[in-house]
């Protein structure tokens, strides 16, 4: 059994792509030392449209088949990318991840197709946040309860249960101190981007929230946020006279 967080990211900021690239190398070792501090076994690097290969010493991903190990410093990582498609975002994580795509280029069918033509899992990324991919027939493999609305956990569950498909967890992590807040269990003899893949579609896997005090802390400020932006939904079945008010 492993403890992965599926969803993180090496750059906490946006924009400024040239002095972000030369951050990466930085914000991998943050983010892999965060990850091994809070007793993960690997942390997926899914950046927006882009995944780049890092080296910690020996203990980076690769896409082939040898295990990926951690060290007394950080957590393995697992390449990913997290795909802006143009009705939300998918997460495709595994062993050959493309390099970049466009943001808003590819349809969520389109996104779907380019993960598994590369032996990718496709992850439907927090379903109920700037995102209509819950409504999208498409052959997903996943869906996320996403670290910074883990209040969306019962809805998620309940899409999920109507789509017949798994849960994973992810942090969503910005920041180091993010990476784990959300993180998925994976029953796998070994640590591979291969064997990741393989237990996410064979639903070998479960999501865990950490609701720890700064983590509530934390997920408050996104949530007053993305509530400003008009990021956030409800599923419609909500609407329904007497089902009540969503969980806290």
């Amino acid at each position: 059994m492993y403890t992965v967080d599926l969803h993180a990211h090496t750059r906490f900021f946006h924009g400024h792509e040239r002095a972000a690239d030369y951050f990466d190398p930085v914000g991998v070792r943050l983010l892999a030392g965060a990850a091994r501090l809070r007793g993960l076994d690997a942390v997926a690097l899914t950046n927006h449209d882009y995944y780049r290969a890092f080296d910690l010493g020996g203990r980076s991903s690769r896409p082939d088949e040898s295990d990926i190990e951690g060290s007394d410093w950080f957590a393995a990582t697992i390449p990913g990318i997290e795909i802006t498609t143009t009705q939300g975002h998918v997460l495709v994580v595994g062993p050959d991840p493309p390099r970049r795509t466009e943001r808003g280029g590819l349809t969520p069918e389109a996104a779907v197709d380019l993960a598994h033509d590369r032996d990718c899992a496709a992850i439907v990324a927090h379903p109920y946040r700037n995102s209509t991919l819950r409504n999208v027939d498409a052959a997903f493999d996943a869906i996320e309860v996403n670290g910074k609305h883990p209040r969306t956990e019962e809805w998620v569950r309940r899409l999920a249960d109507d789509r017949g498909l798994p849960l994973v967890g992810g942090s969503d992590a910005h920041y180091p101190v993010e990476v784990g807040r959300a993180f998925t269990r994976i029953d796998a003899e070994e640590l591979t981007p291969r064997a990741v893949v393989d237990a996410i579609r064979d639903g070998r896997v479960e999501p865990r929230v950490d609701y720890g005090r700064l983590n509530r802390t934390v997920r408050q400020l996104y949530r007053r946020v993305h509530e400003e932006k008009g990021y956030l939904d409800r599923p419609e079945w909500l609407e329904t006279p007497g089902v009540g008010e969503p969980p806290k």
